[in-house]
Parts: structure tokens; sequence; C-alpha cells
């Protein structure tokens, strides 16, 4: 067999690959940011930023025209049942012009604004999770989105009109060894003659099945006079040496076109690569600071749609006289449901129109929207299950055969849990919010725990940093949470801000003083760090909710309604907060490391006793070396019929 072409990196490089594709600079202020500092800009939010009304106007028309579509012709349980899309509701979202939400009209797109194209995902994806996931891996990491904020005008007007209405694009990033360690990406582009020569392995690739153009990360060599690294590439799909050796299966959205593609000398045009050599990091991360928010946005339709199942069915279900939603222990769950839906709507508004303002920088309210719309998605789902009891266990069709309503509780729990990995798992998201978190204090003191820095270097840091905490320290002691009249236009929901202030500077000081205390160990105390990125998490969200409110409270559309939902939000998050706060501190950490080695030295072997190992045989990693495929091409692109191919 031949030797595994992954590279060999050590953990140093990976981060040195890592931190050089993030943004360096903050331009523009960030709520989160600031949240994480100590510092409660309340001002950057609130009152809540509001679409024009042309945006409005036009978001609602497509908006109508897509729920008719959705109602009549997506066959949500068609799709689950027969595993794919069908070619022609394919070509319906075509039709409708969905491929193109965000793309400009200038191109032949609708030109919607991130709000709409946020609350078009989540319609559709109520209708069908998969092709909520087919129209945003499209146009959210697609080629649409990095073409729009790196493209050449050549490259815009060659694949944006494309994309709009007949192409179905894919971003291929994932190999088979290689996920969120990008240093470690093995797909090369070797310079040749006035392009690029292709050789690799791609998994996990959304739409690739069906995809007509793909956006291809792979990494060019460093030579004299040309500067190499991780590229981005516009690829077509139909040229010679690419095949989709394999169509993926998985426990969820089982409509999903995802498959594993492989690239043996494909020729690429120079002119299709994206913004310069070794840009392509970047231009991924920089996708995801706004493509993210597509993500939470379904899990908000997830959530309204969890929400109407549990009231309807809670009132007409009765258990010892009385319908289940009159017992408390049925009511909590209810109450979590339709108040973290509120909070998960509000932080995908208010992110998405803060991107559209582009007056901030929301890199963090993105990637937090994603982690916390993940995980209390999925908390959602699971509760919606739990309230059905052995119907919520039960698949839809199984309901419908026996005379029953067919409500896919089930399905929903299985197409909510990839939410968790994709785009960055909850681990990795958890990771990259808190090194952004620590940035401030990386900028003035980073050179302080870089054990290569000099003794000069180091003592300039120590200047810096000196002159830094003498001016922040004194913030985080007090501030607007301990006086009691602060926020008092909120209402009852002062008493919240109030907490959140106080908490955000708490926050801030348990970072300070974790820091101080590890210094350069900090970046291995993943569990502490998981802890201040979800405080902050709840924090946003707490602050989202509250804005939402008083919005809704302004203009008079549902105000006292969504003043409860907000009051019972932050009351219930105010409690997994404080909880958060007493493990930063109190926790199990260092055995779960003693447990961890002893696992893997085999101190616990004869714990697995006693059963069989119902996996099959064959590597943990497939062997991804390059070279010609020697499976049949399972690619499908999705015509109209009597068209042809371009």
């Amino acid at each position: 067999m031949s030797a595994p072409t992954t590279r060999n990196v050590s953990e140093r490089e990976a981060r040195q690959v890592a931190e050089a594709a993030r943004e360096q600079d903050w331009r523009k202020p960030s709520f989160a940011k600031e949240l994480f500092l100590g510092r409660f800009r309340l001002d950057l939010i609130h009152p809540h930023p509001s679409p024009a009304a042309e945006d409005v106007r036009r978001g609602e028309a497509f908006l109508a025209a897509l729920r008719t579509f959705c109602e009549t012709r997506i066959d949500g349980a068609r799709i689950e049942r027969e595993g794919r899309i069908p070619d022609e509701t394919v070509n319906g979202l075509k039709e409708l012009g969905a491929l193109g939400m965000k793309i400009d009209t200038k191109y032949g797109g609708l030109g919607l604004t991130q709000v709409y194209y946020n609350k078009a995902l989540a319609l559709v994806g109520s209708a069908s999770p998969a092709v909520g996931a087919l129209l945003s891996a499209h146009q959210s990491i697609g080629v649409p989105q990095p073409v729009k904020l790196f493209g050449s005008q050549e490259q815009k007007d060659a694949f944006l009109p494309r994309c709009a209405r007949t192409d179905i694009s894919a971003f291929l990033l994932t190999e088979p060894d290689v996920g969120s360690d990008p240093a470690r990406l093995a797909t090369t582009a070797v310079p040749h003659g006035d392009g690029y020569v292709l050789d690799g392995v791609k998994l996990w690739t959304t739409n690739g099945v069906v995809a007509d153009l793909l956006v291809v990360m792979a990494r060019v060599p460093a030579v004299a006079g040309n500067r190499g690294g991780i590229t981005a590439f516009v690829v077509e799909t139909a040229t010679p040496g690419i095949t989709v050796e394999h169509r993926n299966a998985f426990m969820g959205l089982r409509g999903l076109e995802n498959g594993v593609t492989r690239f043996h000398q494909v020729r690429v045009p120079a002119a299709h690569r994206i913004g310069p050599e070794g840009a392509g990091l970047k231009i991924a991360l920089t996708t995801l600071n706004t493509g993210r928010l597509s993500l939470p946005a379904m899990c908000v339709g997830s959530g309204k749609w969890a929400l109407k199942i549990a009231r309807e069915w809670s009132a007409v279900r009765e258990q010892w006289g009385r319908p289940i939603a009159a017992h408390e222990a049925v009511g909590a769950k209810i109450s979590f449901i339709a108040a973290t839906t509120f909070a998960l709507e509000a932080i995908v508004d208010l992110s998405s129109q803060m991107a559209d303002e582009n007056r901030n920088d929301i890199r963090i309210e993105a990637a937090l929207a994603k982690l916390y719309g993940s995980e209390m998605g999925w908390r959602i789902a699971d509760e919606l299950v739990q309230i059905r009891g052995g119907r919520g266990f039960e698949t839809a069709d199984s309901l419908a055969a026996r005379g029953e309503r067919a409500v896919p509780a089930e399905q929903l729990l299985r197409d909510m849990r990839i939410n968790r990995i994709f785009e960055g798992s909850t681990e990795i998201m958890h990771l990259l919010i808190a090194r952004e978190a620590v940035d401030a204090h990386l900028s003035v003191a980073g050179d302080l725990i870089d054990p290569e820095k000099s003794l000069g270097d180091k003592g300039r840091a120590a200047a810096d940093a000196g002159r830094f905490y003498a001016r922040w320290l004194p913030q985080l002691v007090t501030g607007p949470g301990q006086l009691p009249r602060a926020y008092q236009e909120f209402g009852p929901l002062a008493g919240h801000l109030r907490y959140v202030e106080r908490s955000c500077r708490k926050l801030a000081r348990a970072t300070f003083f974790a820091m101080s205390r590890w210094q350069g160990r900090m970046e291995t105390k993943q569990g502490f760090l998981g802890r201040i990125v979800d405080i902050g998490a709840e924090l946003f969200a707490m602050s989202a909710a509250c804005v939402r409110a008083e919005h809704l409270r302004l203009t008079g559309d549902h105000g006292r309604a969504a003043y409860q939902l907000a009051d019972a939000f932050c009351r219930q998050s105010r409690i997994r907060a404080d909880e958060l706060f007493a493990r930063l501190w109190t926790n199990t950490d260092s055995l779960d490391r003693k447990v961890v080695s002893g696992v893997l030295d085999g101190a616990y072997r004869w714990l697995e006793e006693g059963v069989v190992d119902a996996s099959g045989e064959g590597p943990w990693i497939a062997d991804a070396t390059p070279g010609p495929s020697l499976h049949d091409n399972v690619h499908r692109p999705i015509r109209r019929p009597g068209s042809e191919a371009p």
C-alpha cells in the first residue's frame, strides 16, 4: 500500500497556519468582543437595527412565493423516504430564483439581505432540512460567497449569473484525514503552464454529488518566487479527472447530496484562482463569518415547528384527567422550547441585521449564533421527542400507517444532530471563539508567554501589558449593573440587563485570572475555555432577547408576549450561566485527564469485556493516496428537462 499523503505537522505549525488565516485586525466595533472584555456595549445593538423598506418589500414578496412552493412542491416525507431531493424540486427552486437569494440583481440574483435570506432558509428548512442544506451549502459557503467577497470582476461576471439561476455549487475543504486542522491539507495544486494541476481526495462534499461548480482548497507548493500555501480555486465539475466516488449516507438529512470527490491530474486555469496564492484558508474563514448564520437560522425554523407540535399535542393528550401541558414536568419543557426559540430568533435576526448594516464586526456574534443555535436546537428537538413520548420515537410513516397524524419528531432529532458538527464542531467553535475573545490580551501580552521570543521582546511586551491592564482592570470593578435604576427603559427586563453587565465584568476577571495562572498553558485548558465561551453565549443570548422584546414592544407587534418570553428565557439562561461560572473553578478536568490517559493506556480494557463489537472490518481512515479513480463516477448533475450541460 502506498504511504499516506497527509502532511505530518507539529502542533506549533498547525497553530501558526490557523493563526495566519485569522483576520488580524478589528476595524469595526464588536458587541460580543466587548462583552468578553467586560464592557457591556448595549449601544451597539440597541435600538434594534431595522431593514430598509425596499429590502422588506422584496424579501416579503419572495417569502410569500417560497411558502407557496414549500407547501405545494416540496414533499419532505418523500425526500426522507427516498433519500434524495427530486430533480423537479431542484429545478423548481432554480425557476423561483432560490439559488440566487444572496446574489446581486445585476448578476441575475434576487439580492436579498442576510435577514431575509435566513428567514427563507428557516422556512424551506422546515419543509425539508435536506433542501435547506442544499441551498445553504450552495450560497453560504459555495462559489457565490467567496467570489462575491474575493473574486475578480471577470470571475463575478463568469460565475455569479450561473450560480444565481442554473448551477449548483459546493465547498471542498475536508479530507479523509484532515478536518479542522488545515495545516495537514494534502490536496495539491501544482503550477503548470497557465494554470494548475490538482491532485487529492475531498470528503463530505455537501452538494458535491450534484454540483456544477466547486470551490476547492488545495496546497500550492512554495518555490523560489512563488509564495504557495493553501489556495482557493473555482473548478468546473465536468473537468476531466474529477470523480465523485461515493455518495455518503447519514443518520439524518437523508436527502443530502454529500460525497467523496477525487481529483487526478485536473487542470484548472489560473484565472479560476480566487485571490492570491496562500489566501485560501483566510478566504474560507471570512466566508464563514456570515455563512455560519444560515445554520442557526434553520435551527430557528425547527424550534418554531417544535413549538407548534408541542402546543397542539399537549393540549389534546391527557394523563390523569388533565392535558399533559397542565402537568409541571411537561409544562417546563414547553416553556423551554418557547423561550429558547424566541431567543434563537432574536440572536439570528440581530446578527443578520448587523451583517446587513456592515457597521460592526460580527465574526464572534456569528460564531456564537452557530454554537448556541446548534446546541439549543438539539435540546429543543430532544425535548419534543420526550413530550411526544413513544410517539416521538415512532416514525411518521408508522404513525400514519396506524391512523395517526404523521409527525416526524424522531426525524427532527436525527436531522438536528449534525448541526453540532457542521461548519465547525461545538468543540472547535469553543476554541475559535475563545481565541477571538482573548485577542486583546494576546495582542499586548502574547510575547510574554511565547517561548521563542527574545528577552527584549518579552520586556517590551511587559511594558505594553502593564499600560493596558492599568487602564483595563479598574473598569472591571464597578458598572451600571450595580445601579438599581440602570436600563430602566426595559421595564421588567432591566434586571436581566444589569445581570449581563455585572456578569460580563465577572467573566473578564475570570479570563484574566486564568491567563495569569496558566499563561502559555491556557490554550490546553479547553474545558475552562469552553465554559468561558458558553457563559458569553448565554450573555449574548440574553442581550439579544431583551433588545428584541423591547423592539417588538415599540413597534406594537406582540410586545407583551415578547416581554414574557424574554423574561422566561433570561431566568432560565441565568441559571445556566451561574452554573457555568461555578464550574470554572469546581470541575473534574484534572481527574478527567487522568481517566483519559488510563483509557488510552489500556488500564480499563477489562471494562470493555462482555460485549460483541458490531462494527465491521477496515481501516479507521480510508486511504486517500493520489492517483486515478478506481470507482464509477456517481456525479449526478441536475438539468432541466431538455437542457444540455454547458
